[in-house]
């Protein structure tokens, strides 16, 4: 065989071959990048409920604490002295 006809099997081969191969990485890439994606909106939900349930839990402590100053307002004033 030529020299060219063995080039344009070559070339023939590979453009064959790396067309299924750059889809399958192009595949693999954007399931990455939507899993990337999933798992960063699940860390902002994460940090939502956290900041909310700081929030209630600050909230409860203050109730706590007006609670504590009502029932007890001779200990309140004998901590804050000190």
């Amino acid at each position: 065989m030529p020299i060219g006809v063995v080039t344009i099997i070559v070339v023939g081969t590979i453009a064959i071959f790396s067309i299924p191969i750059i889809a399958i990485l192009t595949d693999a890439s954007r399931r990455k990048a939507k899993l990337q994606l999933q798992m960063v909106e699940k860390e902002i939900e994460l940090e939502k409920l956290k900041n909310e349930n700081f929030l209630i839990e600050t909230e409860k402590m203050k109730v706590e604490l007006e609670k504590l100053k009502l029932e007890n307002p001779l200990e309140d004033s004998n901590f804050l002295s000190k």
